[in-house]
């Protein structure tokens, strides 16, 4: 993934939010935005109502911007790469591509061609389920605009290809001509508050602050001057490829910070039985989470509301958090923790304040080298910005990306790792509702909001509800290879045939017990969006 995170941002919108308003074409695949990001939905439907945008639409669900669309695509899971090189295809093969941007700012284009050229519209349709017409049809609205934004969420990257898939969006971006200008560019959407500030601070196992390489020894010798520490350029383990480490003892500790991954990773009894299995399990969180319940030693965190810092956002703003309310009994703020823990253990970790914290990361991190607290007194600053005269980056890769031309990744579809069988005839896929936030340890305390969504909803075609005997209400039995749960059904036309999808924040009904833990071989995502499963009908005698 270190190529593609060096021209696209590490994951990052390579465009700003309020820019989508002035797209003339939105492509929306592998997102929910009406539910999980609805200050995006809210802009994509202004460019619509209001711009007249034109909004394209990629997902086997029936999202609510549906009735937005002017084109639904709704390709069978896992079969991304396919329809995206069928509108590559398309585009190549009718002369649509932007021929100066291709020849003056990107390289290997010749290597696409020939990989695209298998993928004529009428194939991929037998892959994807998408007629034909529907995929030249968006092929053609998305060359034609004058400028065009793709959007695109974890129902992207969550596959067993969600590399793949990734580079594939960056690849039809690139063939049009719609990065390093305002109001395109690849916008992913981030899961959570803050996962873009924890990873542009190195919470990621093969770099450092600012996506700085390891292996780069320049790099380690400025931190290890900074720091007065010696440290190893070995990469470590993706937080996915620790499970599998705990039962050789490869990992005999860990410390949590933050996460819940008995309720949020796939395969989740495994999980459970890793961490229980652990010589020392330490976690620090606001509450006793599902996962808490399990450490040796719990160390209580302040929440947002309870101190100083900094959030950035899935646009890379960097906006202040400024304390609202002392710390609830022993609760302290991460930092200090963290401090406190590092000195314990032999270091000489101090720091006076957060506004400390962040003079070092300017100093030590070239993206955020022009940022300082003073300067985001109001509406935050956008990195890369790396000095104090910079006033931020609204969109990224203007002139040149990062590593100079824009690189082709010519990609070969793969399928699912696992497809529906005799013995589980269904695809099964998680998600997010509008009324929770990840595994639930926030806003199922929420009195309204558990009123709102007191329980998961499996989504089940009415069709298949019909031949299976399960009627509005009634309770199923969803069982995979790994694990079984029991949910309150909801036949609908939302999911098609042969899918089912339930929203995984609930630990009554945990829905990761089925997921599959098969990863992403390059950036070690679980593949969380498909895996087989049956249905049964339930009763309480059973």
């Amino acid at each position: 993934m270190a190529g593609l995170a060096a021209a696209f941002g590490s994951g990052a919108m390579t465009n700003s939010m309020i820019e989508i308003e002035n797209a003339r074409v939105i492509l929306l695949t592998g997102s929910n935005p009406t539910e999980n990001h609805p200050i995006v939905d809210l802009h994509i439907r202004r460019a619509v109502s209001r711009n007249g945008a034109k909004l394209i639409v990629v997902d086997p669900r029936e999202l609510e911007l549906v009735k937005y669309a002017d084109i639904w695509l709704r390709p069978r899971p896992g079969t991304d790469v396919a329809w995206l090189n069928a509108m590559m295809h398309v585009i190549i093969r009718d002369g649509l591509w932007d021929r100066s941007y291709v020849e003056e700012r990107t390289e290997n284009f010749d290597s696409l061609k020939e990989t695209v050229a298998e993928y004529a519209p009428e194939f991929v349709e037998t892959i994807t389920g998408v007629p034909a017409q529907d995929i030249k049809k968006a092929a053609r609205v998305y060359a034609e605009a004058e400028v065009a934004s793709i959007v695109y969420a974890m129902g992207i990257t969550q596959h067993a290809a969600g590399t793949d898939n990734v580079k594939s969006i960056a690849n039809l971006a690139m063939l049009c001509g719609n990065v390093g200008v305002e109001a395109g560019g690849v916008n992913p959407l981030r899961g959570q508050n803050n996962v873009q500030g924890a990873c542009d601070m190195g919470a990621l196992p093969n770099v450092l602050p600012g996506y700085q390489s390891l292996s780069d020894e320049g790099v380690i010798k400025k931190f290890e001057q900074a720091w007065k520490v010696k440290l190893s350029p070995e990469p470590g383990m993706a937080a996915t490829e620790i499970w599998s480490a705990v039962p050789g003892g490869k990992i005999k500790g860990l410390y949590i910070v933050g996460e819940n991954p008995v309720i949020s990773d796939p395969n989740s009894n495994e999980v459970k039985a890793a961490l229980e299995s652990l010589e020392f399990l330490v976690v620090q969180d606001i509450f006793m989470t599902e996962t808490a319940e399990l450490a040796h030693v719990v160390l209580p965190a302040a929440s947002f509301a309870e101190k100083e810092g900094t959030f950035t956002n899935t646009e890379r703003r960097v906006q202040r958090v400024r304390q609202a309310l002392a710390p609830v009994g022993q609760a302290r703020p991460d930092w200090q923790i963290i401090c406190g823990l590092a000195r314990a253990m032999g270091s000489g970790m101090y720091y006076e304040s957060p506004r400390e914290i962040m003079e070092e990361i300017a100093l030590l991190t070239p993206i955020y080298g022009g940022i300082s607290y003073d300067r985001l007194e109001e509406n935050g600053l956008q990195w890369p910005c790396p000095d104090r005269d910079h006033p931020g980056t609204p969109y990224l890769h203007k002139d040149r990306f990062t590593r100079g031309k824009g690189l082709f990744h010519p990609i070969e579809f793969i399928p699912p790792g696992e497809l529906p069988d005799e013995a589980y005839p269904f695809i099964f896929s998680t998600g997010r509702v509008l009324e929770h936030f990840n595994s639930g340890t926030m806003t199922r305390r929420v009195r309204g909001l558990n009123s709102a969504c007191p329980e998961p909803l499996l989504e089940i075609h009415e069709k298949d509800a019909e031949e299976l005997a399960i009627e509005e209400g009634s309770m199923v039995k969803v069982s995979s290879r790994r694990g079984e749960l029991v949910a309150r059904a909801q036949p609908t036309k939302k999911c098609p045939q042969g899918v089912v999808f339930i929203p995984f924040h609930f630990k009554e009904v945990a829905a990761n017990l089925l997921t599959i833990d098969t990863l992403d071989p390059v950036a070690k995502i679980p593949e969380y969006k498909v895996c087989a499963v049956k249905i049964e009908a339930w009763t309480e005698q059973d």
